[in-house]
């Protein structure tokens, strides 16, 4: 990152943030009134316009705070020691606040009730191992996209997303922050109060447990090991 101040990193990932869940609830309103009923072809809507403003905010806000927008990975370069403690804690009370004034600029813009509260259902293991799935696998892509190309993390996590729509059950909250603001829209993308927690939980030990496997899979091989795969085979 460039030299920034504190108050520019929290200005950062408070827009980012923000810009996130318009896009989220936004699209998701969008698609659905546009879908005459289909709701893969809404879903589609939902998903495309998700993977696209992520690569775009994480390309310009990036630089400055480290494009988090998410508590998940916050906690996860938190453990890296990336971020202090105190930092951290700033950042994920500005993420949800974020959230917030995101989903209720897409409720004022497609005037919708400016406050609701969701009824839509998402429980059931299958849900949880989904957000698991899908928080485990965008910690994955962030780590080890950052080792191997640092300038393709936004494309990395943009196509990551956009792909975690689909192949898990949830459609890929993976995200602390978007989970709580989703359940203050009773629209196409929201959750029920009630499946808040179990969500968040299955996020964050996703996330943790890509930090380990990410651990694993750089750590440089013992002199050894590095040896024998030196060595010319007989």
């Amino acid at each position: 990152m460039q030299s920034t101040t504190k108050g520019q990193r929290l200005g950062a990932e408070l827009l980012g943030t923000a810009f996130l869940l318009a896009t989220v609830i936004g699209s998701g309103i969008m698609g659905e009134r546009l879908a005459g009923g289909n709701v893969a072809i809404a879903l589609l809507g939902n998903t495309i316009p998700t993977g696209a403003i992520l690569v775009v905010l994480i390309t310009m806000l990036g630089p400055i705070s480290g494009a988090h927008f998410n508590p998940a990975v916050t906690g996860v370069f938190l453990l890296k020691k990336e971020i202090d403690a105190a930092e951290a804690g700033a950042y994920v009370v500005v993420q949800v606040l974020g959230a917030m004034l995101g989903v209720l600029a897409a409720h004022l813009m497609f005037g919708e009730a400016a406050l609701q509260v969701s009824g839509k259902v998402r429980a059931g293991p299958s849900q949880w191992l989904s957000e698991w799935v899908a928080a485990f696998g965008l910690i994955v892509t962030i780590l080890l996209t950052q080792r191997a190309n640092r300038r393709a993390v936004p494309a990395a996590v943009g196509l990551y997303i956009t792909a975690a729509y689909w192949f898990t059950a949830s459609t890929s909250f993976a995200n602390p922050a978007v989970t709580i603001a989703r359940s203050f829209s009773d629209t196409f993308a929201g959750i029920r109060p009630a499946d808040v927690a179990p969500f968040v939980i299955a996020q964050l030990v996703g996330a943790v447990s890509a930090l380990y496997v990410c651990r694993w899979l750089g750590a440089e091989p013992s002199k050894s090991a590095a040896q024998a795969q030196r060595a010319p085979v007989e």
